[in-house]
This record gives structure tokens, sequence and C-alpha cells, in this order.
């Protein structure tokens, strides 16, 4: 266990500051602060107009910026005051659940504290729907347990949800992980066409979420709309071997949870390409499929 307490308390490519490192050290160390640091960061594009800012295509598209270097980079171009500073609405970084968990996940191992981004499904969005989610994951040393943490949802966001619960202890039943939810699904105890976003949905959409949520276990947290292994089949499962199937419900099984057996989802991440994030992937943006590499992977192997 503490092996996997120090592979979660270092930064990967994604979460790694770089040259802004100097940004996080005047930090608070108390999640509850932290998360309204991030919240005073960032702005959801979904709840821009909640907040009263209009956002154009330009800033809109700031939720490409996949690590975290480039997210400070451009937040102190935004606002060059201390990250514990809130900014207005309208100079905040623009991101999605993603963008807050990673950022959240990031500062968290900045100080020490093992985290990670979970990628899969939140209950508390709409009725009888699991909506396509993010949520951060730290370890709480006092209780000796993994705490799910939704740094995304604010006052104005708690105001309007009103989730039954608090963000900063996610239950496990309001927050279904990738591999839970394709458990789910393969038992048949939920319909895969409850899962998903907008007009996405089904079990190649869940089979999505749960590949980005094993990458994001291994400290590659990618873009919701990244692509490649075994997720890449998009939009029928018709294309998945009798291996893939089973390797995916094996995957399930070990990471639906809080991953008691962490060694071996590293060693099944691994061993070939059917997991593995490769330096080039597939990325569906709004103007269609283009290629795009991953430099920092390439320099974390270095």
């Amino acid at each position: 266990m503490n092996h996997t307490l120090h592979y979660f308390a270092t930064p990967g490519p994604m979460t790694t500051p770089g040259p802004h490192a100097a940004l996080f050290d005047s930090l608070p160390t108390d999640i509850g602060a932290l998360c309204r640091v991030v919240q005073g960061l960032m702005i959801h594009t979904f709840w821009a107009d909640h907040y009263g800012v209009h956002l154009d295509e330009a800033r809109r598209e700031e939720v490409q910026l996949r690590p975290v270097d480039q997210k400070l980079e451009r937040i102190m171009a935004l606002d060059p005051r201390p990250l514990v500073e809130t900014r207005s609405p309208e100079t905040r970084l623009v991101g999605n659940c993603r963008d807050f968990s990673v950022l959240l996940t990031a500062m968290l191992r900045h100080q020490g504290v093992p985290a990670r981004a979970r990628c899969g499904f939140g209950r508390y969005f709409l009725p009888n729907h699991f909506e396509d989610h993010w949520v951060g994951e730290y370890w709480n040393v006092a209780e000796e347990r993994w705490v799910l943490v939704d740094a995304q949802l604010d006052a104005l966001q708690q105001g309007v949800l009103e989730p039954p619960f608090d963000p900063l202890d996610v239950p496990r039943d309001q927050f279904i992980t990738g591999g839970a939810a394709w458990q789910l699904c393969r038992a048949g105890e939920a319909d895969p066409e409850t899962f998903g976003i907008h007009d996405m949905h089904g079990l190649w959409f869940v089979r999505g979420n749960f590949v980005r949520d094993v990458a994001a276990l291994n400290k590659v947290e990618l873009l919701p709309w990244d692509l490649w292994g075994v997720a890449y089949v998009e939009g029928s499962d018709e294309g998945l071997s009798a291996a893939d199937w089973a390797a995916l419900d094996e995957m399930a099984a070990l990471t639906a949870g809080d991953v008691p057996e962490f060694d071996r989802v590293r060693q099944l991440y691994e061993s070939g390409d059917r997991w593995r994030v490769p330096p080039v992937i597939t990325s569906y943006t709004a103007a269609g499929p283009i290629s795009v590499p991953l430099p920092m992977l390439a320099l974390a192997n270095e």
C-alpha cells in the first residue's frame, strides 16, 4: 500500500506544474479550502451562463488544454494575481469537470498528498441518468481511505443541483467509476442508454470513460473526447474481440472501486496497446477527429 500511495503523491505528465510550480507553494492544505481555490480559478464551459458570462469560441477552446502547466500559464495570462485570490467569473480559465478534477489532483500531489482523478458518471445531475463526469480522489490519512471529491460543485452549483451529500465526500453510489459502470451494464443491472451526455450514450460511451479512468489511474488524465486502444471502437461494440471483452471485464473488476489491487492494474496497463496511452491519440473535437501527439508522455518516460 505504501508504494501505491507514494505513486499517487507525485505528479504525472498531465499534473506537473513545470515552470509554474512556485504558484502552488502558498496554497491551503485543507481540502475544502483547496477546492474553493480551484473554483475561483475556473469556470465550467456548460455553466458559464449561470455566472453571467458569455463565452466566445476562442474562450471555449481553453477546454482543449490538457496538461496543468499549460492551464497555469493561461490562468496567469488572464489574471496574474496569486492563485488563492478568487478571479471574477469572466477571467477564470474555461474548463470542464475533468479540468477541475485534474487541477485539484495536481495541487494535492504538489503537497505530497496521494491523489488521482477518476472518470465515470455522476447520478446527481439529471433524474434517472448517469451523466458523463470526473471527480477527484485523495487519500485521507486520518480515516485511512480514498475519498471522492467533486471540486466543480461550488455554492452556486450546489444551490441548483441540491446534491444529497457533501461534495467533499461523494458517496460511491453517487459517482460511478468507469469500471463500475461497465460492470452494471454488463450484468444487466443498469441500462447503458442511461449513461452519457447530450445525444451520446450507450455501452460504447461507458467503455470510453472506463478506458479514460484506467489511464487516469496510471497518471495520464486525458480529455473526455480523446480515444485510443480498446476505447477507439466508437459507436458500436461489434469490433471488440472475445479477448477484448474478457480484458474489459477483468479490468472493471479491478477498478470499479478504490482499486485495492493497484499493482495488477499497473501491470495490465503496461502490458500492451489495449490500455496504455500511445504517443499519438485521436481526439474528437467539434471540427472532427484529429491526431494529437503527446510529447509529455515521451518526456515522462525518459
